[in-house]
This record gives C-alpha cells, sequence and structure tokens, in this order.
C-alpha cells in the first residue's frame, strides 16, 4: 500500500487529468442525452481539435525549457496564407505545396532560434515578435481576401479517412468499419505488450511498481476504453486520417523526450540550465532545435486547418497559441519547465476540445467558453505551484 500511495502522489496531477477527463465526457454525455458519445460527434470532436493537439506536441518541449512560443498561430497563419496563394492562384500542384509549408516552417523555426538560442533574446520577446511579423505578413499576402477551394488532394490530410480494405459489416442501419477494428486491436495489443515490458524493465532495476492486481486492472481500463473509441469511429466512417497522423506525431515525440538522449537533455535543460550547460550540454542547440521543430509543427497545423476549412483566410491562427499553451499547463506541465510530457499535453488538449464541444452542444456562448476556458488554465497552475510548495516542506 506505501508502494501504491507513493506512486499515485508522484504522478498525481496525470492520473488527476486523466479522470477529469473521463468526468468531464461522462458529464457532457449526460447534459446533451448521449449527443456528445455519437460516432460522428466524436469524429468532428478529433478533427475540430487536432490541429491544436499538434501544436501541443510542439509547445510541450518549449514549456520544459520553462518558456513558451506565443507565435505558432501566426505562423499558422503565414503558412495557410502562402498555400493558398500557390494553390488557388499559381495552380501548384498540392503535394509540393505541402513539402513547401514544411520548409518554410523550418526556416522561420531557425530564424527565431537564432535570435533565442545564440543572440540570447528571451523567447517571450523573441516569439511575441514572431507573432506580430508573421500574422502582419499573413494578411499582407491575403490582402483582406480568402483563398478557396483547394483540390481533393490537399483536403484529404485532415477531412479524407482510412478505406476499409475488409469491407464493411452492415449492423442494423450502420456500417462497421472492419479495417478500423483491426487497426485498434493491434494498437491495444501493442500498448499492453509495451505495458508489460515497462513493468519487467521497472522490476529488473528494482523501481516501485503497482500492485500487480491494480496494474493488472488499469492495463483492462486501458483496453476497454481503446476498444470503445475503435468501435465508437468504427460505426461512423473509420479512423480520420488526421487520427494517424496525430498517432505517430504523439507516438514519435514521446520516444525521443522519455527515451532518448535528446529528450533527456531538454528536461535537464528545463530542470537546472546552467547545471546542464556545465555537464556538457550543448543548450543553445537544444534550445535552437526545439524552437525550429516548433516551427515546422505548426506549418503542420497550418496545412490541417487549411485542409479542413478549404479555404486560407486572414483571421486562420487566431488564439491557437493560448489553446497550445493552455494544453501543456492543464495537463501537467510545470510552469518553471523540467516537468511534462507528451500524453499529458495532449489529454490536457483533450480536456479543452471536450469543454468547447460539450458547451456547444448545450448552447453556452463563446463568451463564456472563453472564460470557464481560463478559470481552467487558472486552476491548474495554481495547482501545480500548491504542489511544488508542499513538495518542498
Amino acid at each position: 500500500m506505501n508502494t501504491l500511495f507513493v506512486l499515485l502522489k508522484k504522478n498525481a496531477r496525470q492520473y488527476g487529468m486523466i479522470i477529469a477527463l473521463a468526468l468531464a465526457m461522462i458529464f457532457f454525455g449526460i447534459l446533451t442525452n448521449g449527443i456528445f458519445f455519437r460516432p460522428v460527434n466524436l469524429t468532428n470532436l478529433v478533427l475540430q481539435n487536432s490541429y491544436v493537439l499538434i501544436l501541443a506536441v510542439g509547445m510541450l518541449l518549449c514549456t520544459l525549457t520553462g518558456n513558451v512560443d506565443l507565435s505558432v498561430g501566426s505562423i499558422v497563419c503565414f503558412v495557410g496564407a502562402v498555400c493558398g496563394v500557390m494553390v488557388v492562384d499559381m495552380h501548384m500542384d498540392s503535394f509540393l505545396v505541402m513539402f513547401l509549408a514544411l520548409l518554410i516552417g523550418a526556416v522561420i523555426g531557425m530564424w527565431q532560434g537564432f535570435w533565442i538560442a545564440f543572440v540570447r533574446v528571451p523567447p517571450f520577446i523573441a516569439t511575441l515578435a514572431g507573432m506580430l511579423v508573421f500574422r502582419g505578413l499573413g494578411q499582407v499576402i491575403m490582402q483582406g481576401q480568402t483563398k478557396a477551394p483547394f483540390p481533393a488532394e490537399f483536403q484529404v490530410i485532415a477531412s479524407g479517412y482510412i478505406p476499409d480494405l475488409l469491407g464493411g459489416l452492415t449492423i442494423g442501419k450502420s456500417t462497421l468499419h472492419l479495417f478500423s477494428i483491426v487497426i485498434g486491436l493491434l494498437i491495444i495489443a501493442f500498448i499492453i505488450a509495451l505495458e508489460l515490458g515497462t513493468r519487467r524493465q521497472q522490476k529488473k532495476y528494482n523501481f516501485d511498481v503497482l500492485p500487480g492486481g491494480i496494474w493488472i486492472a488499469k492495463v483492462i481500463v486501458i483496453a476497454l476504453v481503446l476498444l470503445a473509441f475503435t468501435i465508437v469511429f468504427a460505426l461512423y466512417r473509420g479512423f480520420p486520417n488526421i487520427l494517424v497522423v496525430m498517432g505517430l506525431l504523439i507516438v514519435g515525440y514521446q520516444f525521443v523526450a522519455s527515451k532518448t538522449v535528446q529528450g533527456r537533455h531538454i528536461y535537464a535543460l528545463g530542470g537546472n540550465a546552467k547545471a546542464a550547460k556545465l555537464s556538457g550540454i550543448k543548450t543553445e542547440w537544444v534550445m535552437f532545435w526545439i524552437y525550429t521543430n516548433m516551427a515546422i509543427l505548426a506549418s503542420v497545423a497550418a496545412l490541417v486547418f487549411v485542409a479542413r476549412l478549404n479555404a486560407a483566410t486572414p483571421k486562420a491562427g487566431q488564439n491557437f497559441e493560448m489553446d497550445a499553451i493552455a494544453a501543456c499547463y492543464v495537463g501537467g506541465s510545470a510552469v518553471s519547465g523540467g516537468i511534462g510530457t507528451i500524453i499529458g499535453a495532449v489529454v490536457g488538449g483533450l480536456f479543452i476540445g471536450v469543454l468547447n464541444n460539450g458547451m456547444s452542444i448545450i448552447g453556452v456562448s463563446t463568451d463564456w467558453q472563453q472564460a470557464i476556458k481560463g478559470f481552467v488554465l487558472l486552476a491548474a497552475v495554481a495547482f501545480d505551484l500548491y504542489s511544488k510548495r508542499r513538495s518542498t516542506k
């Protein structure tokens, strides 16, 4: 029981956020008489928040250093505007434009990373300048116009679904997407194998682990939740393409952050920058690549947003940076840096997305939605500071 108490205390923020997400979903499911859990609504929930979750993955690395990137919403606007001109006005190939968009994002990130890492401009100031510059440039390019429509091959990244290679199974008035079911079962099997391998490794090195019965219950709950969501998606049109993209990004970045030397360097930099530098870590280059990576992911978010909207607009990306930052802090990232996970940021982003979606269904005005999200962010940061004060006593 002592081991269980220690583990729960150590991961209280992470487990608390997952429980809060589950309770929020159940709460809105009851208030909406089940409308919230309809397959079409859950699919729309993923599509509507996909670009915020993509930004949150990159923003988490920024918050680990104790900083944020205020320019990501403006980069979304600027890259979307460039895509609109190249595709709609210049009729360039969609896949070439996607590649060029990522290249532009990399150049923007290197530009901002240079000022932050080597000129030592504080990230807040450098990215605030970027927010103004790229928002202005995006509006100059658009000249107050909306560029639309985009070709089908461009839209497929955000509005397409994986094809059912096994054929559909008709159940009543619905058709079950069998290929999505198979993919979901493979993912569940992979996660169970991963949990088992992690537990073996922890036991091998005498780390604290959950008691056997509680660990089995945890794995069963995870498997059942994933199976339930797999069936829900399969009852509509299967897994959206963007869900596959996000899944690959989340797995890839979680691996980099937790299992690689580069990820350890980021955590070390956030924990104590001076100690990290004295230990031989090239902190300037770490900061440089973090902000380069953030701009690339902002370009990915721009492609997703433009493809879903089927238009490039001068107002694209407004407040995206705030949603991404809120997702990280609500998901457990520490204000001072050095603490946080990719999974936590995604859970935080989903929590905010559930609030937006649920409140919209029950008719809460957008003004109140903004206010409620503000209170949630304030509560999350206050809890982080309170926990830190208690741990130092």
